[in-house]
């Protein structure tokens, strides 16, 4: 739990200081110094008596109480600090720049151990060890630079590590993006990126919390939580973009089930992202740009009026964002016209509206006010303008600045001459404003905010849906995979609409079962994991003498215990599936079945539980979405009734999390039906 101790310190001792401000004791006191912190400021080092004009404390002991303690001294000499200072000075909040940990070996990680109990024991709270600290309006407690403008109205950005937290500022300050918060949790022993983001959660306030929150995590350690405050502050309107590396880390693991093989922790981090409302970005200038975006306006729609003095920028800036799923739209109209006529020849109103490299300030001003308040199909403008050098745009980035705030439409400014035109974006800047020096990456992150979809809400479970009897199946059972009758079982106590089917072990058996089921049947063997692969399925098998023969053939394959038989099907073939994930819960997949979802891996994502509203959503992303719909005359496929299997599979893997791989594969689909054909569970207890 983080204190206020943390928060607004009204004392702060650096533990280490240092007269030399290339040390990290030295450059702390510097920045706390430097950025004018008002509490009281201690300093601590046993071989000096004075430290950058502020008394040095030789004896720790001699020390006054202290709210915030800040160490910069060897790892070894840590535990001991810790202790008196919250035994004996009350020291509630601790900052440990220190490296030297569990990152580094089994004897770091006694000392790290020794430093959470005591901090634990006294009520107090941790950042780090093995970070570069913290900052706010209130004290800049970190050894590094740059410092940003520390503003209550910027973005909190929580990172997993120091230097990428440096990189990432870097990344944001020249734009104009400012911070209201940074916290680096470095080895997160005590208060790692959820916890900070927890509490920014229980103590927003609509009137002073920043609603722009950004993070950087190596590792999700705590999921539920995540998505728990995520959501909750996304429904406060906040919003959240994350960058998560480390994905390719996972690969795909070797699993004897489909789902098994496509499943990995990333995937789980993207569905956990898109449940919880988070844009996921894949880098530091992506994850600046976001933020930069998450501070104008609110978009309403994905219909966008390129601006520009500049054909090439428009042209790359219109192919991104078509590309990404957002709208260039036409213009035309007499409203178009009039706009023309206020331009100078050879200008384009069309969109993108090009006004020409001569265009004016006073020009711009017309095409967004007719963007503004004409031009219904617009929901945002996206303003290029740059200069080659020749003349000043001070004008230009004036009515720019005084048309962001009466605009009642988003304007997003994309400066690009960031050297030609230093002193004029300084400017811009200078008036609270951010630019986007680069309309390629602005258009790709734009479209990336527009596609992440709201949190989505706990689903309730569906109706015929008998809880008591999957968990007394799932109960009972053995681990491994589960017979074919008890799949069955569960697929019907789940309410997954399935083929009718017999188990049999002789010929005779799969005669009587195939006169009842209605020929022509499907014939399959029980007990090879992969049937295909070893000859295990016969198709559109149409007498009694061939499910005779068929039998005989399939029982003597290697592995066979017996023989499924169902009526033989038609339709689509479809794929859902689920996989266990550590931490996570289960990652659910869908996509084209059969033997495509191998060849052609198109596949997505959901955590489970996944309501309705989740599940069209997942099946809409699929490359192969059009084929369901009915392509050449062939009739489609149920997309409700398909969706409607996707959540009752997540139910199930919620109800009975005993479940660690589980196939529908392949699910027969019509516009009737949607039909479980073959189906596959594994229990591991």
């Amino acid at each position: 739990m983080i204190t206020p101790q943390l928060i607004n310190p009204r004392s702060i001792v650096v533990v280490g200081a240092s007269s030399d401000v290339n040390k990290p004791g030295g450059k702390v006191l510097k920045n706390l110094i430097d950025h004018q912190f008002k509490g009281q400021l201690y300093v601590s080092n046993p071989k000096e008596d004075e430290i950058q004009g502020i008394r040095s404390y030789r004896n720790l002991a001699d020390l006054p109480q202290t709210d915030l303690a800040i160490l910069a001294i060897a790892a070894k000499y840590c535990p001991e600090t810790v202790e008196l200072l919250a035994r004996q000075k009350q020291t509630r909040a601790f900052i440990i720049l220190s490296a030297g940990f569990h990152e580094e070996s089994e004897a770091g990680a006694e000392l790290e151990r020794q430093i959470v109990e005591t901090i634990e024991a006294t009520g107090g709270c941790l950042i780090g060890p093995n970070c570069i600290g913290v900052m706010n309006p209130n004290y800049a407690g970190v050894f590094t630079t740059p410092i940003p403008k520390l503003d209550p109205h910027g973005v909190d950005f929580i990172s997993g590590s120091g230097a990428t937290a440096v990189f990432i500022m870097e990344a944001s300050i020249p734009r104009g993006l400012n911070f209201a918060s940074v916290y680096s949790v470095g080895n997160s022993a005590q208060l790692g990126v959820e916890e900070v983001l927890e509490y920014l959660d229980t103590t927003f306030d609509p009137a002073t919390s920043s609603r722009v929150k950004l993070l950087y995590v190596e590792s999700i350690n705590k999921p539920e939580k995540l998505l728990r405050h995520a959501t909750s502050l996304i429904a406060k309107g906040c919003k959240i973009a994350a960058i998560k590396s480390g994905g390719s880390e996972a690969g795909s693991r070797a699993a004897s089930s489909h789902t098994g093989a496509l499943a990995s922790s990333d995937v789980a981090v993207d569905a956990l992202f898109r449940k919880a409302g988070i844009v996921r970005c894949n880098g530091r200038e992506e994850l600046a740009t976001v933020a930069s975006i998450f501070m104008h306006k609110e978009l309403k729609g994905n219909r966008v009026a390129v601006i520009t003095h500049a054909g090439g920028p428009a042209v790359m800036l219109t192919d991104a964002l078509s590309n990404g799923g957002m709208k260039v739209p036409a213009i035309n109209g007499p409203k178009a016209d009039e706009l023309l006529k206020l331009l100078f020849a050879g200008s384009s109103v069309a969109n993108p509206i090009d006004f020409l490299a001569t265009g004016t300030a006073e020009q711009l001003g017309h095409i967004i006010d007719c963007c503004d308040r004409d031009f219904d199909q617009v929901d945002a403008m996206a303003v290029i303008f740059g200069s080659p050098g020749l003349f000043e745009v001070y004008d230009v980035y004036k009515l720019l600045h005084e048309k962001m705030l009466t605009a009642r439409k988003p304007i997003y400014p994309i400066l690009p001459s960031v050297i030609n035109v230093k002193n004029e974006i300084d400017y811009f800047i200078g008036l609270g404003r951010i630019n986007f020096p680069d309309e390629v990456v602005f258009g790709n992150a734009l479209t990336k905010v527009w596609n992440t979809p709201a949190p989505q809400p706990e689903p309730p479970l569906p109706n015929r849906f008998d809880v008591e009897a999957i968990r007394r199946l799932v109960d009972n059972a053995a681990e491994g995979y589960l017979t074919p009758d008890k799949v069955q079982a569960l697929l019907d106590a789940a309410g997954i609409d399935r083929a009718g089917e017999a188990v049999v072990t002789t010929a005779d058996e799969a005669v009587q079962a195939a006169q009842k089921l209605g020929l022509p049947v499907v014939m399959k063997v029980v007990g090879p994991v992969h049937k295909t692969d070893v000859g295990g399925v016969a198709l559109n098998i149409a007498t009694d003498q061939a499910v005779r023969d068929t039998f005989e053939r399939l029982i003597r394959i290697k592995d066979t215990t017996a023989v499924l038989i169902q009526p033989m099907l038609s339709g689509i073939e479809l794929f859902a599936g689920a996989m266990a994930e550590p931490k996570f819960g289960h990652t659910v997949l869908c996509g084209m079945g059969g033997i495509f979802i191998e060849v052609l891996k198109d596949v997505t994502a959901g955590l489970a539980p996944i309501g309705n509203p989740e599940a069209l959503d997942m099946i809409g992303r699929l490359k192969s979405a059009k084929i369901f719909e009915g392509v050449r005359g062939q009739k489609g496929v149920s997309i409700p009734l398909f969706a409607e299997s996707i959540v009752r599979l997540s139910h199930l893997v919620k109800v009975a999390p005993e479940i660690a791989e589980m196939d529908l594969n392949p699910m027969l689909g019509s516009a009737e039906r949607v039909v479980t054909v073959d189906a596959r569970i594994r229990i591991a207890k």
